[in-house]
């Protein structure tokens, strides 16, 4: 064995990140077998996960909002790139007020701990930052959103948004250091993993192949995207894991070229590549442009020789996560940027750019249809008047109503429909955080309710089938898309009233009224059977549909 080599699969370089002191308190050392070892106390990792979830429902790093700030200058960006980094800026800026959080799905906590051999705790380190996690969403305008299963059928919601995913490994050092993460369903919802082998290690293979599947990422997860690419794996929940983790950025560090021992190494050209590939999608930040990603990572890992994992995954325009760490000399959290309005210029909606068309909804529907119908696909829209909200269970039971043949409900006929759910209402607030759901949950209701009348005009995120675009050409339907991301802005600005027309027993999940003014969206398909994301051009000029 004298030529036995051990090395770190993921070798990661000095942590450059700025850290805040959050205490001194709950750490200690103690002298044992001649070693000094750091104590560290359950109060100490609950009061960290408290902190950690609550900054990161309402912080972004300061990176992330240099790259929002750098689309308003850049001269190539689209007018739309130009709006939506606005408003997720703007949103930014509410958000850190701690009132609102930034995005109402506010996600399955994630913690990662790295607990080095000179750490000593009292042995359930799980349940201490579970602790601080509910105490976090207990207290916050933050949304409950994870649910039990009763059996294979029948789910509760825990109202505590526990379990978290809490993963410790145990490490050399004597410090113990974490990465907290806030994964909302939609950024979840684009982790994919593709089994796939050798004959795609070449450039053409493999560029077309990462080609083909961004341009089906589509935006439902809230571009611009901090993408991840990797290629590799010993098995495919690493290579889901490591693509996740090259999504926060966490594996920013590690080297840029491979070893015969078997490294995982960041390839920055391929890196390069790629981010000129998303930039000429057209997909853009949200609705048309350059900007559908900020940035990516690829990661080449080793692999088996009879397997060739691929992972993709993204962080959205929600981007949260921040690392900590506890020290002899006190417990540390990544200091998060608390003055976003830096980042915001001088800049008015006219210099935006673009032709803003203001929709009255207080008239009746077929007149807002018949205005609707004036204008082409990718049209921004600004709404004033009321809506209704109803998302998955409440369309879920408007048609079991249609299946007994009750017929559909009043408000699904009079009003657009906007599929949403809200985070809480913070005291003295119309609305707490209140943005939009990924749209394609709700396809398979279309057709069935525009035949009976409702949901002639439609409010979400993200692309649709093409069963939408048959069903809004066949009824004389539309979809609007919303932007995703600003919920913070929407609530604060846009929402002025809300109450519960039906199914108040359901939560969040209620049909809901309410009242905006200044709701800004765009024209995603139209009565004309035009969508905006199947006229995205593949590779080669090829057209790609992207709503299967």
């Amino acid at each position: 064995m004298s030529d036995f080599q051990f090395q770190d699969m993921l070798p990661l370089g000095k942590d450059e990140t700025p850290y805040r002191l959050v205490t001194k308190d709950h750490v200690s050392t103690i002298e044992a077998a001649g070693r000094t070892f750091l104590k560290v106390e359950p109060a100490g990792l609950t009061l960290l996960a408290r902190e950690a979830m609550r900054d990161i429902a309402h912080l972004l790093r300061p990176g992330h909002l240099a790259q929002l700030a750098r689309i308003l200058e850049d001269p190539e960006a689209s007018s739309n790139d130009r709006f939506v980094a606005m408003e997720l800026l703007r949103n930014a800026n509410i958000a850190s007020g701690f009132v609102l959080p930034s995005c109402q799905d506010t996600g399955t906590a994630i913690v990662m701990g790295k607990k080095g051999q000179h750490v000593l705790t009292e042995g359930n380190d799980e349940a201490a930052l579970a602790r601080g996690i509910a105490d976090t969403y207990r207290t916050t305008n933050l949304r409950y959103s994870q649910l039990a299963p009763l059996d294979m059928y029948r789910e509760v919601n825990t109202k505590t948004n526990l379990p978290a995913q809490i993963e410790l490994f145990a490490t050399e050092g004597d410090a113990y250091k974490f990465l907290f993460m806030a994964k909302g369903g939609g950024s979840a919802n684009k982790s994919y993993l593709y089994q796939e082998t050798k004959a795609l290690l070449n450039p053409d293979s493999l560029l077309a192949f990462v080609e083909q599947k961004i341009r089906a990422l589509g935006t439902a997860a809230c571009p611009p995207y901090h993408l991840a690419v990797v290629v590799g794996g010993t098995s495919a929940e690493q290579t889901l894991k490591v693509a996740k983790l090259a999504s926060a950025r966490y594996l920013d560090s590690l080297p840029t070229e491979g070893n015969e021992l078997g490294r995982g190494f960041r390839d920055v050209g391929l890196e390069q590549q790629i981010l000129a590939i998303a930039q000429r999608t057209g997909i853009g930040a949200q609705f048309g442009g350059k900007y559908f990603c900020h940035d990516v990572r690829v990661i080449r890992l080793p692999r088996h020789g009879a397997s060739c994992p691929v992972g993709i995954a993204v962080s959205c325009s929600a981007d949260r996560q921040a690392r900590a760490m506890i020290t002899k000399d006190g417990i540390f959290l990544e200091a998060l940027e608390r003055d976003p309005a830096k980042y915001l210029p001088e800049t008015t909606d006219a210099e935006l750019g673009g032709e803003v068309v203001r929709i009255d909804l207080n008239r009746p529907m077929s007149e807002i249809r018949a205005e609707l119908s004036r204008y082409p696909i990718k049209t921004r829209l600004s709404l004033t008047g009321p809506m209704v909200v109803a998302r998955d269970i409440a369309h879920a039971k408007i048609k079991e109503r249609l299946d007994r043949g009750e017929g559909m409900p009043g408000y699904m006929k009079d009003f657009m429909v906007y599929y949403a759910g809200p985070a809480k209402t913070p005291e003295g607030y119309a609305s707490g955080s209140f943005g939009p759901t990924t749209a394609g949950r709700m396809d398979a209701y279309v057709d069935l309710f525009q035949a009976n009348g409702g949901s002639y005009v439609m409010l979400a995120k993200g692309n649709r089938s093409r069963a939408v675009t048959e069903a809004c050409k066949k009824h004389g339907g539309f979809y609007l898309g919303s932007i995703g991301g600003p919920a913070a802005r929407l609530a604060k600005d846009c929402i002025k009233k809300v109450e519960v027309l039906e199914y108040p027993e359901l939560g969040m999940e209620a049909v809901w009224k309410i009242e905006v003014v200044d709701f800004p969206a765009f024209i995603v398909v139209d009565d004309k059977g035009s969508d905006f994301f199947a006229d995205i051009e593949g590779p080669k000029g090829k057209r790609l549909d992207v709503t299967k």
